[in-house]
């Protein structure tokens, strides 16, 4: 399976009925098992690219496609930086939300949900409700949400953006771990790029908006230990090459 970013371009109309464009001709693929990163200064759109690809906003102009797919609506995970988890469902409830959606069976939903909150860490907190959760168990709860439709692509929008320094740390590596266990193939978006070269087979770099493919990056780094002392001077010299591929245009952006 490979999902298909073909030339695709946005444009909205704003209030005074002036044409913004917000993506122009993005091309690129995400092959089965990837993690692809999606990198780029504020305002370069993508977040508004993730949207198009998980379906939820439809492009001006291109397409996005699923090929090597024998059904047709592929299934599609997504974790936003707001969980959203449904504060009068408990974790329990909230994980196997798609399940019941798709008709699975009680004994079903119970096996599968039960799997995906012990891969994430949340084993003890099955009848908790999202009030009584951290911010790091409730994007926890979210990532087992997502991932136990077990779908084709898992989408992530800055998921991790809203944590405090530590916790963000240890999250991105549950997050390793639970890609190694899953192989699911992930688009994700994020403004840090120390994130980014942690996690990505590759790094999708865009310019200022309107949001243009600036580069692809290939991480050639195992995908575990990369915060190694062994890997850190290729792990620097990867953060340092899309600093510079992007900071013009963070000048740019903060100065709007």
């Amino acid at each position: 399976m490979e999902i298909v970013i073909d030339n695709v371009s946005k444009t909205f109309i704003d209030s005074k009925n002036i044409k913004v464009p917000a993506l122009e001709n993005i091309n690129f693929s995400i092959k089965e098992h990837e993690f692809v990163v999606l990198v780029g200064p504020s305002g370069c759109g993508k977040s508004t690219l993730l949207n198009i690809v998980s379906g939820l906003m439809s492009p001006s102009e291109g397409s996005v496609y699923f090929e090597g797919i024998d059904k047709k609506q592929p299934d599609l995970g997504i974790v936003f930086q707001d969980i959203a988890l449904l504060p009068w469902r408990t974790v329990y409830q909230n994980v196997v939300y798609g399940l019941q959606e798709k008709k699975f069976s009680k004994q079903q939903q119970k096996e599968i949900g039960q799997k995906y909150i012990d891969m994430v860490g949340l084993t003890g907190f099955e009848n908790t409700y999202p009030k009584e959760l951290s911010g790091g168990m409730k994007q926890r709860a979210g990532i087992a949400r997502a991932l136990a439709i077990e779908p084709d692509l898992l989408l992530m929008d800055e998921p991790f953006s809203a944590l405090d320094a530590q916790t963000r740390t240890l999250m991105q590596e549950e997050l390793v771990t639970i890609w190694n266990r899953t192989k699911l193939s992930t688009l994700y978006v994020t403004h840090n790029i120390q994130e980014a070269v942690f996690l990505a087979d590759r790094v999708i770099v865009l310019s200022r908006h309107p949001g243009k493919l600036k580069s692809i990056i290939d991480i050639d780094l195992p995908k575990v230990g990369r915060n190694e002392p062994q890997f850190n001077n290729k792990f620097e010299a990867y953060v340092e090459e899309i600093w510079q591929l992007i900071r013009h245009d963070a000048k740019k952006a903060l100065k709007e």
